[in-house]
């Protein structure tokens, strides 16, 4: 299955065209969207590194009173470079090696801010519930081996750049976490997010190596816009979304690890549906390809042991808060999306919907804290009458 596909826009270009084919995609992702026009050097690179590159421009109305905040965000899906039996140092170098690649081919395209996939300096080898040789990837957040690679990219390319990794908290007693860590275009580390929800569903048995975070739903000031990130397994949770806005996002990455057979149905929905409802740019990663591990593992519902877990469908996309979205990259290959933004719509969109204005906290803020109690009781109206 995993293979059969490049990507639904794949398919719909294939089998429609003219005003049927512009009427679909209206339906499907909001308004149209101009292409980028990307440099030639750009699109060199990208063809020399077999790796997708695509850009797509998001527009908001002129206003008189503020001048438009133009930025430039990109994202990275990628495969792992080496087997997961090389030595760990190698895998991660081979890693850091082609995003490094694919990194410099954004700045050629002007990207103020780029994300990473979840965990994107190794195998997703979470599956396996091994901790040897998987915990020698962690890191620390601040001092790390992978921090300081991207801090010297980030400043070279005036790039704010989000790098989440499986971090090594060693002022707690070598703790694990997962978490992103966000690097300024100045170099220096602004400081750092953790995945708020941790899944416990077929091979996902994360809590095997990390917990839920305790830093909350911080959001990031950059030169480029307040930035969020909402890792993985939070984007099937309205309100951990929701809590970012309220800390006042603009844009909100969400990188990812997941695979076919278990959520391919939920990607195009969740994060776009999260510009919706919060007035803010989404950026939904995942990662593509088949992982192959050394010993076998189960799941825990009658399959046989394995040693993969499904394919990573790639497919990463930007979502605007007017429900545009651009077409996601390959579920294939390798990629780099560019979008270009103008944050002046986030509060654009707000004033047309007053979603914020209706969003009711407090009558939701009772209904919360009452069902978080040991004693609550569902606000249910029985029928009696029969």
């Amino acid at each position: 299955m995993g293979d059969v596909i490049k990507s639904v826009e794949d398919v719909l270009n294939n089998r429609l065209e003219g005003n049927e084919l512009s009427e679909v995609k209206r339906i499907l992702y909001g308004k149209d969207l101009e292409k980028l026009d990307l440099p030639t050097e750009a699109r060199a690179e990208a063809e020399k590194g077999s790796f997708e590159l695509a850009g797509y421009r998001f527009t908001a109305l002129t206003e008189s009173t503020r001048p438009p905040r133009v930025v430039r965000a990109a994202v990275i899906q990628n495969q792992i470079v080496l087997p997961t039996t090389a030595p760990v140092a190698d895998q991660r170098q081979a890693i850091w090696n082609r995003v490094a690649e694919m990194i410099a081919t954004a700045a050629r395209c002007r990207v103020n801010v780029i994300c990473l996939q979840e965990a994107w300096t190794m195998p997703f080898a979470f599956c396996t519930r091994e901790k040897q040789p998987w915990c020698e990837f962690a890191e620390s957040a601040e001092d790390g081996p992978t921090t300081h690679f991207l801090q010297d990219l980030a400043s070279k390319h005036n790039m704010v750049i989000i790098s989440p990794i499986l971090e090594r908290d060693e002022a707690h007693g070598d703790v694990l976490w997962n978490t992103a860590v966000i690097i300024s275009n100045h170099g220096h580390v602004i400081g750092k997010s953790r995945k708020n929800h941790i899944p416990r569903v077929g091979d996902f048995n994360e809590s095997t190596y990390y917990m839920e975070s305790n830093l909350g739903h911080p959001v990031f000031q950059t030169e480029f816009g307040k930035i969020g990130v909402n890792i993985c397994y939070g984007r099937h949770m309205p309100q951990n979304w929701m809590a970012y806005g309220l800390n006042g996002a603009e844009l909100v990455f969400n990188p990812s690890a997941t695979v076919g057979t278990l959520s391919e149905p939920m990607w195009g929905i969740e994060a776009r549906n999260a510009a919706i409802a919060n007035s803010y740019f989404t950026f939904a990663i995942n990662r593509v390809g088949t992982e192959t591990f050394p010993n076998e593992f189960t799941s825990a519902d009658g399959r046989p042991a394995h040693r993969d877990f499904g394919h990573f469908y790639g497919s990463s996309y930007v979502a605007a808060p007017d429900a545009s979205r651009t077409p996601g990259l390959s579920r294939l290959s390798d990629g780099l999306l560019v979008a270009e933004l103008d944050l002046n719509l986030c509060r654009q969109v707000r004033d047309r919907w007053g979603l914020r204005m209706n969003q009711r906290l407090e009558l939701y803020a009772d209904t919360l804290a009452r069902a978080a109690n040991p004693d609550f009781q569902p606000q249910v109206v029985y029928d009696y009458s029969g």
